[in-house]
């Protein structure tokens, strides 16, 4: 509807202004002319009065005087009546058609009217008096002034002039009309005068309005035309600047934002923020993931929180600093910490940063266990070194057969020593990428007739059958390191003869599969418990809790190195077994190995 828009607000708040101003002016006005006309009438009958009683007192005719004010009478239009005393009057009467006759007694009769005769005062009457017109007495309303007079002779009179009302009203009903006539063509100019500038006035409004909704939407390019060079063409202007400084500011922000959410999905560490009340605000992926493992581990609602979450936020609202925990879970662990968000002189929420500490607590259990690993390793050889050692310098031999057998022990000791520390070597430098491979063309048949031609002395000496085979291989040939791959094969060749039993085998299976090169090294020996199998190719490792030696002694560095060089192969290696049923080692290498 026009009268909630502003148009017709401001419209209406015009033309109502204009209207009471009007309607007051309207009303003072008439109050005023008919006050003035009223005044003027008896101001203009009181100066003809005094004129006539001039004329009566000063001239010594009577009946020219009488004469002249009929004169001065008629001229007015006006009606008159002159009393010398209560028998003698004289009245005369306009000039065209006669005039309302009043008696005399009705002059007597009106205690006002009465006293300009009877002592001398002026009196002005206004009402309705009988008067006689053509014969007839009637009603009039007439004003009426009265002046006494005094002649030379003595004798007193009083002037009396009057005039009907009527012609008094009908001069002051006309300027009456004439007054509301101009105040309804005010009325109606003024309406159209309001609305043509409350139409005016409000085209920018309405044009801000709709660059407002659009900006509301998002659509920052909408602009008001500047149609004045007043206060509205400035709000116009400063609309279009605010518009461009919100475009700006919010291409800001969403920049800041994808910059943010970016740097957010690309960290390794979960992120999530919350308000005062802990809802959830935003999230990474790796937080979403971590809540999502909680909530499937536990069987908990979507929306729900670990219980270590909710009270390390509890204590950073309450503490008002940073505060952490370590959390394990589904066989992670996590540490969590959380900083408080302020707003001011409060706490509006707090961040929490997750960090999977598994790998790390992992690495520190193997170094841990890397120092005690090679603290156990190093003891018993050195040990044996300075018992031995002792013992030849204390001349306990009692033979020189016992001396040299003492000798071989501290020589043993001395290369399982060496050995050990070969392989620690090799294993690091393996680990941190500094041994190179030196990949050539390989002829595989000869190749692993070769390895395993190595083997047959220990396998004949264990009565254990050793057998290759080699399906799709005649006259291939392959590429990469033959020296490495001979030592990851020799290590395992080597520990299935050494847990095999008498009388058992051990097969090297060698085929062609697709792009790859699968090599299989089984056996029918001890197995591997089912709990020891994730755990095999790390260093130290070993199946024997006991950590016995003798002729199945080793350091437990073998399959981890073999590992490590079938990784820098960009291969795979794998391992089967059942205890007391054997094991398979399995390996798939590409056929080109790039250095």
């Amino acid at each position: 509807m026009i009268w909630r828009s502003v148009v017709g607000k401001l419209w209406l708040t015009i033309i109502l202004l204009v209207s009471v101003v009007l309607f007051t002016l309207t009303i003072l006005l008439t109050q005023f002319v008919g006050k003035y006309y009223d005044e003027q009438a008896e101001d203009r009958l009181t100066k003809l009065a005094q004129k006539m009683t001039e004329l009566v007192e000063h001239y010594e005719s009577r009946e020219e005087a009488i004469r002249i004010s009929s004169e001065l009478v008629d001229a007015y239009s006006l009606n008159a009546m002159v009393i010398m005393d209560k028998k003698e009057y004289y009245a005369p009467s306009p000039k065209k058609g006669g005039g309302p006759d009043i008696p005399v007694s009705v002059f007597f009769q009106n205690k006002t009217l009465a006293n300009v005769y009877k002592k001398g005062q002026k009196g002005v009457e206004e009402g309705d008096f009988p008067v006689t017109m053509n014969g007839k007495e009637i009603h009039h309303r007439l004003l009426i002034v009265g002046l006494p007079f005094h002649m030379e002779n003595g004798k007193k009179g009083a002037v009396y002039i009057y005039q009907s009302l009527e012609n008094i009203a009908e001069n002051t009903n006309y300027t009456k009309r004439l007054i509301f006539l101009s105040a309804g063509i005010a009325i109606i100019l003024t309406t159209i005068f309001a609305f043509f500038l409350s139409s005016r006035i409000t085209a920018p409004l309405r044009k801000m309005r709709e660059a407002a909704a659009h900006m509301a939407r998002g659509e920052f390019d909408m602009k008001v035309p500047m149609l004045t060079h007043d206060e509205i063409g400035e709000l116009a202007m400063a609309f279009n600047r605010m518009g461009r400084q919100l475009k700006n500011n919010i291409n800001a922000l969403n920049q800041e934002k994808e910059q943010l959410s970016g740097i957010l999905s690309s960290m390794a560490d979960g992120v999530i923020t919350f308000d005062r009340r802990m809802k959830m605000l935003v999230s990474n992926p790796p937080a979403q993931a971590f809540l999502h493992a909680y909530r499937e581990g536990m069987g908990f609602k979507e929306d729900a929180l670990p219980e270590a979450l909710q009270e390390l936020f509890q204590d950073v609202v309450m503490h008002e600093n940073n505060q952490f925990i370590e959390m394990n879970f589904q066989g992670r662990t996590w540490v969590i910490v959380m900083t408080p968000l302020y707003n001011q002189s409060y706490v509006r929420g707090a961040v929490a940063v997750l960090r999977d500490m598994t790998e790390e607590r992992k690495a520190d259990k193997l170094r841990k266990d890397f120092i005690a690993n090679v603290s156990h390793e190093l003891r018993t050889p050195i040990a044996m070194l300075q018992g031995y050692s002792e013992a030849i310098v204390d001349d306990v031999a009692g033979s020189r057969e016992e001396e040299k057998e003492i000798v071989k022990i501290i020589h043993d000791e001395s290369l399982r020593m060496g050995r050990l520390v070969s392989e620690l070597l090799d294993l690091a430098r393996l680990e941190a990428g500094q041994m190179k491979l030196h990949p050539v063309t390989v002829h595989l048949p000869s190749y692993f007739e070769r390895v395993v031609r190595k083997f047959n002395g220990l396998a004949k000496e264990r009565n254990i059958e050793v057998t290759l085979q080699m399906n799709g291989i005649h006259d291939s040939e392959a590429s990469f390191d033959p020296d490495r791959m001979e030592q990851v094969l020799t290590n395992l060749i080597d520990n299935a003869i050494r847990h095999t039993s008498e009388g058992g085998t051990v097969t090297i299976s060698v085929q062609r599969k697709e792009a790859t090169l699968s090599i299989q090294v089984a056996d029918n020996g001890s197995g591997i418990a089912e709990e020891d199998l994730p755990f095999v190719f790390e260093r130290f490792y070993k199946a024997d809790k006991a950590r016995t030696r003798g002729k199945k002694g080793g350091t437990g560095l073998g399959l981890a190195i073999a590992k490590n060089i079938v990784d820098n192969h960009h291969g795979k290696i794998s391992v089967q077994s059942k205890w007391g049923e054997g094991t398979t080692f399995s390996i798939s290498l590409p056929f080109a190995v790039e250095q």
